[in-house]
């Protein structure tokens, strides 16, 4: 008879990572399992970098778990000696005639403005003006609107994963790279889990399969999630310009439509800055996701988004990458109860957004998959 786990983790990306090194905290066998070798790069969480910001115009609701997630970085770098996080501030601008919205949000910069406002968080509003003064690789008009949030950055998304993993195998956690998970169903002892290499019996089980959710999804929910393709690009930096240390994160609203938006990274090599937009066409399967970007592809984002907005990069594409988004409707996240199967809690669709979540999240799943008190309140992702 096979071994029959307390707590069965399906996808170690940004969610299943954490979840798996707090679940590992328990002293209970714990299982993690992931179709490919994690870090990839195939679904949702890589490329680098992530933006990382406290006022999130997303929802007030959020603001706690980035908070505590925040905290968990420190801890994590303090356990590991491993710098995940790089405070260098972040910038919003807005350059949009008419107010935009940005992952289901209207009025995203007012929105930003309105929470850091509220919970106390340290900020400066500017104009183009004074932003072009400190930061000259913005090409902004001296009107424009812009905020500044100090404690924002970059999180480095493969490192952190990697890091996680490590230190829940070091607490005794089993992870399974390339085993995929074919199916689920109720057992004796909770859940049996279907893999291409035998199966696997676990008394709760979490799906964190990113864009591969909907595999394990009835049909009256499956709707719920659609599958964005994401491109990445890095372009060549000036010397002087972008550097880490010296130049915030930004995002950038410059049109009222969700894709009239860029958002960039200092350079993490010397030599690059990352820069992307965002789109919201649905593809059917990752399985089938597009993942070349084309010459002309490249030419129109440098067209249409990168043309006339900065100093000191080169418009020439070095590299770029296809990420995904798994996306909801009001791109909130859900964290809820598969129906009619209580001991599998599928944890999904973060909309784009979910990466500087992912620690506090994944520490407030571990607590609910363990029946403990949490301090984060995850009832609002619940099923609509």
């Amino acid at each position: 008879m096979s071994k029959t786990y307390d707590i069965a983790v399906i996808g170690l990306g940004a969610l299943g990572s954490s979840a798996l090194w707090q679940l590992s905290k328990s002293g209970k066998s714990i299982l993690g399992l992931d179709q490919f070798s994690p870090p990839h790069d195939m679904g949702s969480s890589h490329g680098e970098s992530r933006i990382t910001r406290l006022a999130v115009g997303e929802g007030q609701d959020f603001i706690p778990i980035v908070k505590r997630s925040h905290k968990i970085w420190q801890e994590l770098e303090k356990l590991s000696g491993k710098q995940v996080y790089f405070q260098t501030g972040g910038l919003l601008f807005d350059t949009s005639s008419k107010a935009w919205s940005k992952h289901g949000s209207e009025g995203f910069f007012e929105r930003t403005l309105a929470f850091a406002q509220s919970a106390d968080i340290k900020h400066e509003v500017l104009d183009g003006k004074k932003v072009k003064s400190v930061h000259p690789e913005f090409c902004l008009d001296d009107h424009a609107k812009a905020y500044f949030e100090p404690s924002a950055g970059v999180l480095k998304p493969e490192l952190a994963i990697q890091t996680q993993l490590d230190l829940a195998a070091s607490n005794g956690a089993v992870i399974k790279a390339h085993y995929k998970v074919i199916g689920i169903r109720s057992s004796q002892h909770g859940v049996q889990i279907l893999t291409n290499h035998g199966d696997f019996e676990a008394r709760k089980v979490l799906i964190s399969a990113g864009p591969w959710v909907k595999d394990f999804l009835p049909e009256d929910v499956k709707y719920q999630f659609k599958i964005c393709r994401q491109v990445l690009y890095w372009l060549p930096v000036t010397p002087g310009f972008y550097e880490l240390g010296k130049t915030p994160v930004f995002m950038w609203g410059f049109g009222p439509r969700p894709e009239d938006f860029i958002y960039g990274f200092p350079s993490l090599d010397g030599q690059t800055a990352k820069i992307a937009s965002e789109s919201f066409l649905e593809s059917h399967h990752p399985d089938t996701l597009n993942r070349t970007v084309s010459e002309n592809e490249g030419q129109l984002f440098l067209e249409e988004k990168i043309k006339d907005k900065f100093k000191g990069l080169r418009p020439e594409i070095i590299k770029s990458k296809v990420c995904i988004y798994t996306v909801t409707e009001d791109s909130n996240f859900v964290v809820d109860e598969l129906p009619d199967f209580p001991e599998v809690l599928v944890a999904s669709a973060c909309s784009g957004h979910g990466f500087k979540h992912s620690a506090g999240l994944g520490e407030a799943i571990a607590q609910k998959l363990l029946n403990q008190k949490s301090d984060i309140d995850i009832s609002p992702f619940q099923w609509k």
